[in-house]
């Protein structure tokens, strides 16, 4: 399926950046400051454009082959919401993460349906990226 997406941050070397989903802007950016998430969601997005790894805040979400590319922002807590993101490297080696579907609660450990079904979605999502 054909999406647009939005760069709204970019890191130091150029190498990677953060970009939004355009049809679920919104909706995400509702959900954080609603939540009082904003501070979160920026370490995470730091977090990634800094090259670092913490899986308690950024990880993949690799249920199958169709969903390789597809990683997860957690926002741990009373909520344990979810944004799954979508990573795209760019013929330039630069890396794109695309913020693109919000799961406002995740209620258990594994991965049930709902959320497969809804990482998959993410999966097959095709962007044209725009700056």
């Amino acid at each position: 399926m054909k999406r647009t997406a939005i760069i709204i941050k970019s890191a130091i070397d150029g190498k990677r950046y953060i970009a939004v989903d355009t049809e679920n802007y919104d909706k995400i950016l509702q959900f954080l400051n609603e939540r009082k998430l904003i501070k979160k969601f920026e370490l995470i997005c730091n977090t990634i454009l800094s090259g670092l790894k913490n899986s308690d805040l950024y990880d993949k979400e690799d249920i199958n082959d169709k969903c390789k590319q597809v990683t997860a922002m957690k926002f741990k807590g009373r909520e344990n919401a979810r944004i799954y993101c979508k990573e795209v490297k760019q013929k330039n080696k630069t890396l794109i993460v695309i913020t693109s579907e919000l799961l406002p609660k995740k209620k258990n450990q594994k991965n049930l349906q709902k959320e497969i079904n809804l990482i998959e979605k993410v999966a097959g999502y095709d962007y044209e990226i725009e700056n």
